[in-house]
């Protein structure tokens, strides 16, 4: 009989690639690339070249295309300051709601090889830039290594951030380590990043790399669809509500009330034009759901109509307060009970 092998832990924290994996890269990023080529007579002829880059570190693989054509350096700040003022791709259709699932439950981060300023301006314009706790681009961390270690290494790494501006105050169950620390990726150089530092990969179909590919680097599941990834990554837990990240409301359903007569409209609803004070709305609603879960979390005594305490119990969302528990107790003890 074979060995039965060790549950799938649920991931703690989850680091994305941006390019091929929460944006669509293909197009917009060879167009900028073929534009460096050109320049520098790197001699590329078609975006599978290219692509081919990404086979290992891209800022490595850049050094062996330039020997002998040009300086590497020169040709690495060429590409980054165009990436900065020319690249702003569309996200991947899904990934916004996977985001703000899975930050409810992990930690979240992003390592790329692209500009720290893309990466900004990508996750602020889909609203999801709050739904990370960390950013790591390639002009300050070349090396995803290195970036995943540091991460790793940070005692601070348990606290995530819950799609408001705050980090979250109340640190995750579990700090993560090597098993339940997850990228999520579209290139076979990433995943054998992931592996050379102990990290569990995931591969997404939609990106530079084929699934045979992502799989042969090591990749332990290949996602064809975004909506696999939570399931995948927590389990039972991707059903459970996420509360301030839960996705936005359907069309018709509207979280923030409407406005008042010569008012501008504040919420981001279908058919409603977006106010300039959309992201503070959002912002202190979502305090305001991370303040209630804290104080519903604070332990409550009952007392007997003596006033001797009986428990004490946490009260969950949706149960009576203090006051309407005591009653009850007095009821229950009364004489003739």
């Amino acid at each position: 009989m074979a060995p039965l092998m060790a549950p799938r832990p649920c991931a703690s924290a989850v680091m994305f690639d941006l390019d091929g994996t929460l944006v669509q890269t293909r197009a917009a990023s060879w167009d900028v690339f073929r534009k460096i080529s050109d320049e520098f007579g790197l001699g590329m002829t078609g975006p599978h070249e290219y692509f081919a880059l990404f086979n290992g570190n891209i800022f490595a693989s850049l050094d062996q295309l330039c020997q002998g054509r040009a300086d590497s350096e020169r040709v690495k700040k060429a590409f980054l300051d165009r990436l900065r003022e020319e690249y702003n791709p569309a996200m991947v259709p899904g990934m916004v709601d996977v985001i703000r699932r899975l930050a409810g439950h992990c930690t979240l981060a992003v390592v790329s090889s692209n500009a720290t300023e893309v990466l900004r301006r990508v996750l602020v314009g889909n609203g999801i830039a709050y739904c990370f706790a960390h950013v790591f681009g390639g002009d300050a961390a070349p090396d995803k290594t290195a970036a995943i270690r540091s991460f790793l290494a940070d005692t601070s790494s348990r606290y995530g951030r819950r799609c408001e501006v705050a980090y979250d105050e109340t640190p995750a169950a579990v700090r993560p380590d090597l098993r339940t620390t997850v990228l999520v990726t579209d290139t076979a150089g990433d995943v054998r990043d992931a592996a050379e530092v102990g990290i569990r990969a995931v591969g997404v179909a939609w990106g530079m790399h084929s699934a045979d590919e992502l799989s042969e680097a090591g990749a332990e599941f290949v996602a064809i669809w975004p909506q696999e990834l939570p399931g995948y990554l927590l389990g039972d837990a991707a059903a459970e509500p996420a509360g301030a990240c839960a996705p936005p409301p359907a069309a018709g359903a509207c979280a923030v009330p409407g406005p008042a007569a010569g008012e501008e409209c504040r919420c981001a609803c279908p058919g409603r034009a977006p106010g300039r004070d959309t992201v503070a709305v959002r912002v202190a609603a979502a305090a305001a759901i991370r303040r209630e879960r804290r104080r519903q979390a604070v332990p409550q005594t009952l007392a007997d109509p003596g006033g001797q305490v009986l428990r004490s119990v946490p009260v969950p969302a949706g149960r009576p307060r203090s006051a309407e528990l005591r009653d009850a107790v007095r009821r229950i003890m009364a004489p003739g009970r």
